[in-house]
């Protein structure tokens, strides 16, 4: 089914399969199910209590997901709020800065942090914001930004991925991502819920590897760093049926180890400005991926990909008009992706036109502003941040001597970023780095010789 809202969806479902479960978590020591009927009259009471109170745009700050989580992000929409869904494990510093930027004036989430962010917000001022949910992400800028969607393109998003892999009443997707990622959210969510499956609430980090254990789903969705995790610990479900990857690229030994147990896997390729997914492996081939129904996708002459979402496209970057204008012209994102459409119109990604570190669990680093705060610390240009173990590695011309050093004057820029991107190696090289002709740092090159070594 195909739903303009997220009311829409609560409602059709309720009046098909009212004592259908929608949400299966554990609460009080068991497994607890809330029906859709259940869950669309808690939307519909926590969305009257919104509207009899003042505000503008509403700050969620998400960790483990929870039922209460999910009424209250459907309701604060159905009221007419503005949402912006944050990572609620940040550091303080960038989430107040968040706050500030999406005009947030009102917080959900960890009361004691909550307490500690509240003199980030500001007055309700946001206007002609309902229905607008914003997603931070940094994939083609040179710092995160609110990427704005709205409760349709989001009901799109999971339309589409459902036309291409359709889930029942009889499934369970198991949601152990989290929310505040586009990915988590329509891929972990509202994927299930569109189609009148159930969704199980993981249990958060800690609970990683017996979740599936104790959920039993027959779906679930995944970044490649969490699947390589499950795989290694035999962590995945016999009834489990149905996996799907996204949000950074999979090695083949994983997608080949998670088809070996029985499941089929399927690898998405997306974006937050589209939305989530634009296109689906449904075959053999995980990296010959059928385009959504609702999308289309072109190959520009330097191999850029191209995409035209008309229902899945974002509505730019909050109150950043002339960086929407740089990446989406005429209705056509420029993702700053490369790739090719084989003879049957799959298509297949290939690499990144632009300076940005994509990490296993689907993180960008935009690399110069990275490393220009690196250089600024260390007093030197002669550095590169490469992909190494799943992480980011500095290289550093210099000597090995030097590292206590090093590593005291990196400590007040890492602090400020989440632990994830956070560097985890530090590589010293005795001679200056590879560049072009021009002075650019030949990254690849690096990369290589960093992997090889």
């Amino acid at each position: 089914m195909r739903f303009q809202s997220f009311a829409e969806m609560l409602a059709f479902w309720a009046g098909r399969t009212p004592d259908a479960p929608a949400l299966r978590f554990e609460a009080r020591g068991g497994i607890q199910t809330m029906t859709y009927a259940a869950l669309r009259d808690a939307v519909t009471v926590r969305s009257a209590q919104l509207r009899r109170s003042a505000g503008g745009c509403r700050g969620f700050l998400l960790e483990t997901p929870t039922e209460r989580t999910v009424v209250d992000v459907f309701a604060a929409v159905q009221a007419g709020r503005q949402v912006a869904l944050l990572d609620g494990n940040a550091p303080a510093a960038l989430l107040r800065e968040q706050l500030r930027r999406t005009d947030a004036d009102e917080l959900a989430g960890d009361p004691e942090l909550a307490e500690e962010l509240r003199d980030a917000l500001g007055e309700p001022c946001v206007a002609d914001g309902a229905g607008q949910v914003l997603f931070f992400t940094s994939g083609t800028t040179a710092r995160a930004r609110a990427v704005v969607l709205t409760e349709q393109s989001l009901c799109a998003s999971a339309h589409n991925g459902g036309a291409l892999l359709p889930l029942s009443p009889e499934d369970t997707l198991l949601c152990m991502l989290p929310l505040n990622h586009v990915f988590g959210f329509v891929c972990g969510l509202l994927w299930g819920l569109s189609c009148g499956a159930c969704v199980a609430l993981g249990r958060g980090p800690r609970h990683y590897f017996d979740d599936c254990a104790r959920f039993r789903p027959t779906a679930l969705s995944a970044v490649p760093l969490l699947l390589g995790a499950l795989l290694k610990q035999g962590a995945l479900n016999e009834e489990l049926k149905l996996l799907l990857i996204g949000a950074g690229d999979c090695p083949d030994d994983f997608l080949q180890a998670a088809k070996a147990g029985g499941c089929r896997v399927s690898f998405g390729y997306g974006l937050t400005e589209t939305s989530s997914g634009v296109a689906l492996s449904l075959g053999d081939d995980a990296r010959a991926m059928t385009v959504c129904p609702d999308d289309r996708i072109e190959i520009a002459p330097d191999g850029e990909i191209l995409i035209s979402a008309p229902t899945c496209m974002f509505r730019g970057y909050y109150k950043r008009p002339e960086d929407t204008a740089a990446v989406l012209r005429d209705g056509v994102l420029r993702t700053g992706d490369l790739g090719f459409l084989d003879g049957d119109g799959k298509l297949h990604v290939t690499g990144r036109k632009k300076e940005i570190l994509v990490l296993p669990d689907g993180t960008k680093l935009f690399l110069p502003e990275y490393e220009a705060a690196a250089a600024a610390a260390l007093g030197t240009p002669e550095l590169a941040v490469v992909l190494l173990g799943g992480a980011p590695a500095l290289v550093l011309f210099g000597k090995e001597a030097d590292r206590a050093a090093v590593l005291e004057k990196l400590a007040p820029v890492m602090a400020e970023l989440p632990r994830g991107q956070q560097l985890r190696k530090l590589i010293f090289t005795e001679r200056p780095l590879p560049r072009t002709a021009t002075g650019k740092i030949k990254r690849w090159e690096i990369q290589r010789e960093v992997e090889n070594a």
